[in-house]
């Protein structure tokens, strides 16, 4: 039979996002990830080429692929129930971590430590922040493009969004909105 971490990975398809919102277009697990590498890899760009910092631009994009693969086992928890309260985001740290035990235990031995790494950062503290800035740019991009079609479900979502980007105080994450998130707003014959 071998070994399953790729074909679970595989899954991450038929995750999907957003569950306690009315969606004009879903998106899935699989997407949101591709899209979390991109915005990561740019961020460690900008900021070694405009703040002088020295990211690892490449692994920033490795991070940004399998920072939410736990999900295909716990699922896409609600950010407004996830943040409830310390607890429940206690609890679901927890149930991550698991998640990620059981993902990296379908690899083979010589591989699982590499394979974790990715899958927790844990190796990569300074990239992280540039992961989480992608997390919430890759958010904002869905609210953009849902109210762009009319759902005004996510305007709210849009407002907050935004104050959580701006609390991370990320240059890299300000050069992003300011340069490149008015884009979003435009038609394809705009663009």
């Amino acid at each position: 039979m071998g070994y399953s971490f790729f074909a679970m990975l595989s899954r991450m398809k038929y995750i999907d996002r957003w569950a306690l919102m009315r969606n004009t277009e879903s998106e899935n697990l699989d997407s949101h990830s591709k899209e979390v590498a991109v915005i990561a890899h740019a961020l460690a760009v900008i900021g070694n080429v405009r703040f002088n910092k020295n990211y690892n631009a490449d692994r920033a994009a490795v991070l940004g692929l399998y920072h939410d693969a736990q999900e295909i086992i716990t699922g896409d928890l609600p950010t407004p129930v996830k943040y409830h309260n310390e607890k429940i985001l206690d609890a679901y740290k927890e149930i991550e971590a698991s998640a990620t035990e059981r993902l990296v235990s379908m690899l083979p031995d010589d591989l699982k430590n590499e394979f974790k790494s990715a899958l927790t950062g844990e190796s990569d503290k300074d990239l992280l922040p540039l992961v989480k800035a992608a997390d919430k740019l890759s958010a904002l991009i869905k609210c953009i493009e849902e109210r762009k079609a009319g759902n005004m479900e996510f305007k709210e979502a849009e407002r907050s969004t935004r104050e959580r980007i701006a609390e991370l105080n990320s240059e890299e994450a300000n050069v992003f909105l300011n340069e490149f998130i008015g884009a979003f707003e435009l038609t394809l014959d705009q663009l």
